[in-house]
């Protein structure tokens, strides 16, 4: 089985965040830690990414929420060392009104095609990123889309818990993965 790295957004995943959730209860996670979680540099971030994917033993997954989705897009475009997928939940809009002002360095977003299978998960009322965009973001970067409905921004606040339909969803990506 892949190792499976995750990417929590802005200020990190707190303790009633799924990422977080998932971790405590699947030794298979590990969570990439940059600098700061509050004031991200793109930078760090991608080497921070680096880092924590070579040492696994084999490509992992990525399961990133937020900004770390830009993150991904960033790193895959700038770095080669394999993946086996991401799963990339609640990708905020880079250009919308509500994007933090503090994360300004993901901008501006790769548009090319990840280099890696990918599937985006979208919610129809997230406050920082339309379906509109999440639907331009799985066109240029070829990922499949699920949208499961109104979610909010997929977070603590979504009040999710341990959100078994994701993980459910995470089970099946990863399943039709190679290696």
């Amino acid at each position: 089985m892949h190792d499976i790295i995750t990417l929590p957004g802005l200020g990190g995943s707190g303790e009633t965040h799924w990422q977080t959730i998932w971790e405590r209860t699947d030794a298979r996670f590990t969570r990439f830690q940059p600098a700061s979680w509050d004031q991200p540099d793109l930078d760090d971030w991608e080497q921070s990414l680096e880092r924590t994917v070579r040492r696994c033993a084999k490509p992992p997954v990525l399961v990133a929420h937020s900004l770390a989705c830009l993150l991904v897009a960033h790193w895959a475009a700038r770095l080669p060392s394999a993946i086996a997928g991401a799963f990339l939940v609640a990708v905020p809009d880079p250009d919308g009104a509500n994007f933090p002002v503090q994360a300004v360095s993901f901008r501006p977003l790769p548009n090319s095609p990840l280099r890696f299978p990918s599937l985006i998960i979208a919610s129809t009322n997230d406050p920082y990123g339309g379906l509109e965009t999440s639907q331009k973001f799985a066109r240029a970067w070829q990922s499949a889309l699920i949208v499961p409905g109104e979610l909010g921004h997929i977070n603590a606040s979504s009040g999710l818990g341990a959100w078994p339909q994701g993980r459910a969803l995470l089970d099946a990506f990863r399943a039709g993965l190679r290696g």
